[in-house]
């Protein structure tokens, strides 16, 4: 009993970095920022995140003899962002400028509640200029046939095999992010009504969106002919488990679908996002109303959602071809040489 007092004592400590003791001791204001976001129902992921990055900025500044809150001025906030700037992974490879960005935000934010709980007079962050970051596109999408061979990759005569092509149909019909899909629950899947209830997505918000017939109809083969035989007493109620009985992670359900799209060598390559990018383009591509995929996505902004737009050329093309004056004609001989391209020398 005693050993494992000490180990909850130890695994605390290491939870927060720097001095948690002296009064603004970089410590014990993390811990009071990371209360007082969970006290205002921030989502567990967003309060570890802004948590594990504030630690390195703790580390960072304990290198350099600053142990409270109040040394750090301006110009040491600078120094950080170029020491972020030139900082190298273990693959030798540099932080990328989003990544940057998401760290000193962290830092930013924590600042401005210091300032607005009067533990400062001022804030040194408040002019620190941020990464600007472009909207790079999707590196991969899958046309249509694409996802018929990754969705037939699991072995259907197999419990788990239904499990995984389950999953697989739910994420390319609703295109649910990897975490959403592993926090679901028996109950928010409505098959009547065929939607999926998503509770705490991303920025810990709720959203229903609906779910296709086949997708229903792989759910509900796994609910009834598998999950039975996975689950364990007492039943937690989660919709996809691992052979254990338990909870799938959102680690392994993104090494489920990675492993299916390796599989299928189609030469894209991706896990979850993948499906999530896909599904957008295609809704686009066939006439959706981009704030319904907002809507569907679960995006704040319908800024973020426009992304889709750029990837969605293929109706452009098919508009062009239709309506610019300068198009190829459909037969050769009704054309004169003059309507043709010139030959290849």
């Amino acid at each position: 009993m005693a050993n494992q007092h000490n180990h909850n004592r130890r695994r605390r400590r290491k939870e927060f970095e720097g001095d948690l003791q002296s009064s603004l001791g970089m410590g014990r204001m993390l811990r009071e920022f990371t209360q007082a976001q969970q006290m205002k129902n921030y989502s567990a992921n967003t309060v570890q995140a802004h948590r594990k990055r504030c630690n390195d900025f703790i580390l960072w500044c304990q290198g350099r003899s600053i142990t409270k809150v109040d040394q750090v001025t301006r110009p040491i906030l600078q120094r950080y962002q170029k020491h972020l700037f030139y900082y190298r992974q273990k693959n030798d490879k540099p932080l990328s400028f989003r990544s940057q960005l998401h760290r000193i935000s962290s830092v930013r934010s924590w600042y401005a509640w210091l300032t607005r709980n009067n533990y400062l007079l001022s804030n040194p962050a408040s002019e620190l200029e941020l990464p600007k970051l472009g909207k790079p596109l999707p590196k991969q999408i899958l046309d249509p046939v694409e996802a018929e061979i990754i969705l037939n990759q699991p072995n259907v005569s197999t419990p788990l095999g239904i499990r995984d092509r389950s999953m697989l149909e739910t994420f390319y019909s609703t295109g649910i992010r990897r975490q959403e899909l592993a926090n679901l629950d028996v109950y928010d899947l409505d098959t009547r009504l065929g939607v999926l209830r998503i509770r705490s997505g991303k920025g810990n918000k709720d959203r229903v969106v609906p779910i296709g017939g086949r997708a229903i109809d792989w759910a509900l083969k796994y609910q009834y002919d598998v999950r039975p035989s996975l689950v364990t007493d007492p039943d937690e109620q989660s919709l996809y488990l691992g052979a254990e009985g338990l909870r799938l992670s959102g680690y392994q359900v993104g090494s489920i679908v990675r492993t299916s799209i390796d599989e299928a060598d189609t030469g894209k390559s991706g896990s979850c996002h993948l499906f999530r990018h896909s599904m957008a383009t295609a809704m686009l591509n066939n006439g959706a109303d981009i704030r319904f995929i907002q809507a569907m996505l679960g995006h704040a902004s319908l800024k973020t959602t426009e992304i889709y737009t750029q990837v969605s050329i293929q109706k452009l093309k098919e508009i062009h071809e239709a309506t610019h004056p300068a198009k190829r004609k459909p037969e050769a001989n009704e054309t004169d040489s003059n309507d043709q391209p010139p030959s290849s020398p």
